[in-house]
């Protein structure tokens, strides 16, 4: 290794297994100490195992590296702040932070309960919000730092993951938000949309074009945490395979305007043609598999042979 992230302090949180793990294994093989952060449940929710994130950080310590775990959840501002805490206590600083942890509660929106729908936006978004409040805090009087949160190819919409797909939304947002925000500070945001083989990503309900290992991840999360990326912000990447892409910036594309106040008649007569609307490539997605479906194909299935 090269020593990317030499003397960098970093928290990974949900670091006890899939891309958390390979992110945090990375980040200490380049050099960096690592926080790792695991309450330990399962995908969907089961009790929380301290061993985990034990596990990950004797895996660094006996290749050499330097990681402390952190067995608490972030879905709470004492658990985040924990997180934080850990590194400063244990290093002196922290120079970035990288949110991993995520559940999975899958149901269609018209059968999806509150109890299903509040732990998965906990984990995902206010357990990014609670890394990077506490983590901005020490960020803003170091004048340095990183936030990187994990999103899903996903935020632009799902079928049977309203809950997962709001929660990765949000953590879009708050990214473009602290970047704006902490960008006078020297801090830099972004996020992560990864695509691989982990636990979460292994009931998918259909094949994917592209799909990588957790490993592919690791090397842009670590890039994004270095001093070689810090003109870098309020970007969202994904990571599939040997594929690095960025997402657009939202943006108005077209527009209407009316001499006084609009009526619903006017609109229906000059939406359709002057504004119209964006095409939804999953929705188109969804309808070909649903063809393919009622002609008794298997749209992801691989030719016989």
């Amino acid at each position: 290794m090269t020593g990317f992230l030499k003397d960098k302090v970093i928290a990974v949180t949900g670091a006890g297994r899939g891309i958390g793990r390979a992110v945090a294994l990375g980040c200490a093989a380049e050099g960096a100490a690592v926080v790792v952060n695991d309450h330990g449940v399962g995908v969907s929710g089961e009790e929380p195992a301290s061993e985990v994130a034990t596990a990950v950080t004797e895996e660094i310590t006996a290749a050499g590296g330097t990681a402390v775990a952190v067995a608490d959840t972030v879905t709470t501002m004492a658990g985040g702040r924990r997180v934080v805490q850990t590194a400063v206590d244990g290093f002196g600083r922290i120079d970035g932070v990288v949110c991993v942890a995520g559940i999975l509660r899958e149901r269609m929106l018209f059968n999806m309960s509150e109890d299903e729908w509040d732990p998965v936006v906990a984990t995902h978004l206010k357990g990014t919000f609670t890394v990077f409040r506490a983590a901005a805090e020490h960020m803003r009087r170091q004048g340095s730092g990183s936030l990187i949160g994990f999103t899903s190819g996903n935020h632009a919409g799902s079928v049977s993951q309203a809950n997962y797909s709001a929660a990765k939304g949000g953590v879009v947002s708050l990214v473009r938000s602290a970047a704006l925000g902490m960008h006078k500070y020297g801090v830099t945001a972004n996020a992560v949309a990864p695509v691989a083989r982990t636990r979460m990503s292994a009931n998918v309900p259909f094949a994917l074009a592209e799909m990588g290992e957790p490993e592919d991840v690791a090397p842009l999360v670590g890039y994004l945490l270095s001093d070689a990326a810090r003109d870098i912000t309020g970007q969202v990447y994904t990571a599939a395979g040997g594929k690095i892409a960025v997402w657009n910036q939202p943006h108005e594309v077209r527009a209407m305007y009316a001499a006084g106040r609009w009526t619903m008649e006017d609109i229906a007569a000059r939406l359709p043609g002057t504004v119209g609307q964006e095409p939804m490539p999953m929705l188109a997605q969804i309808e070909s598999m649903s063809r393919a479906a009622a002609d008794g194909a298997r749209p992801n299935a691989r030719p016989a042979g």
